[in-house]
């Protein structure tokens, strides 16, 4: 049953869209507002948004502890992507 939640998270085209444009966002304003804590904070939102206003047929504890898991994955990817395509536009 959880890994079945984890797998249709990973796969939800809406978080993974929500993720790419948090780490844009980070990006952009990461001088004015500083390190990694704005980054966590936007996946800790993610995680809980999507589960609470998608309504799921089950309770959102752990949706939302799941969500977690499945949004660091994605945001561990999609930060080595980004980090990828950084190091090559610089070139």
């Amino acid at each position: 049953m959880m890994l079945q939640i984890l797998e249709a998270q990973l796969m939800d085209p809406f978080r993974i869209v929500m993720l790419i444009a948090l780490v844009y966002v980070w990006d952009r304003n990461r001088g004015q507002t500083g390190g990694n804590l704005p980054l966590l904070a936007g996946c800790v939102f993610v995680a809980v948004l999507l589960p609470v206003t998608m309504g799921g047929a089950g309770p959102a504890v752990p949706a939302i502890l799941i969500g977690l898991i499945a949004n660091l994955v994605i945001l561990a990817i999609v930060l080595g992507l980004w980090m990828l395509w950084q190091r090559l536009r610089r070139r």
